[in-house]
């Protein structure tokens, strides 16, 4: 059953990835506390003007990690050039202690006029449902993307 779960999770998040490439908008890296791993892929898919997918594939803590978070809210903060999101969505750590939960998030981002850079920072709390029900308040993670469109 658990390799079962397994596999079902990597198809499901490898089709999902496929679907959201043509609306890729940004690719990076995550630095920080990703899924129990310190390192990751990151990357944001646009659903349009106010709604996105942020996307991990994370490493370096013994297992892989994928987390697939829509932020429904992504606006403007007030009298800044700085952005703020928050979000959820399902997390998968596919190791010998296998995991699978939900994730949120929370951030704000600076989009650089000069180059096409996006910088963030989010902090991104996890609630583990498989193998063993547990929360986990995660931490924060430093986001270094390269804006694609």
């Amino acid at each position: 059953m658990k390799k079962f779960l397994k596999v079902i999770s990597l198809c499901l998040f490898l089709g999902g990835a496929l679907v959201l490439n043509a609306n890729a908008q940004e690719i990076g890296i995550r630095l920080g506390n990703v899924n129990g791993n310190n390192v990751a892929v990151d990357g944001v898919f646009s659903l349009g003007d106010f709604s996105r997918v942020h996307a991990d594939v994370s490493f370096g803590g013994g297992g892989l990690g994928i987390d697939a978070l829509w932020n429904p809210v992504y606006d403007d903060i007030a009298d800044t050039d700085f952005k703020w999101y928050a979000g959820f969505g399902p997390s998968v750590f596919l190791a010998d202690n296998f995991r699978l939960g939900a994730a949120g998030e929370i951030g704000a981002e600076y989009a650089f006029t000069e180059v096409p850079i996006t910088v963030g920072l989010d902090w991104r709390p996890y609630f583990i449902l498989v193998e063993q029900t547990t929360f986990d308040a995660g931490g924060f993670g430093l986001n270094i993307r390269w804006r694609l469109k």
